[in-house]
């Protein structure tokens, strides 16, 4: 599986609890944190949840 990058750009201070949780579960505490995780079904569910809190990047 590919490997991404998914970093915490926004702060998730007024956001909806449901997606203060998928930023837990995607491993990312504070604004700027990074995460390197595998590209499965189900990190792309939670990405699409987060897409205006973070950013996605493929990594090497």
């Amino acid at each position: 599986m590919a490997k991404i990058k998914v970093t915490l750009v926004r702060s998730t201070i007024g956001a909806l609890p449901n997606q203060k949780k998928c930023v837990i579960a995607l491993g990312l505490g504070k604004t700027n944190s990074s995460n390197v995780l595998e590209e499965t079904a189900a990190i792309k569910g939670i990405l699409v949840k987060v897409a205006h809190l973070v950013k996605v990047e493929a990594a090497e």
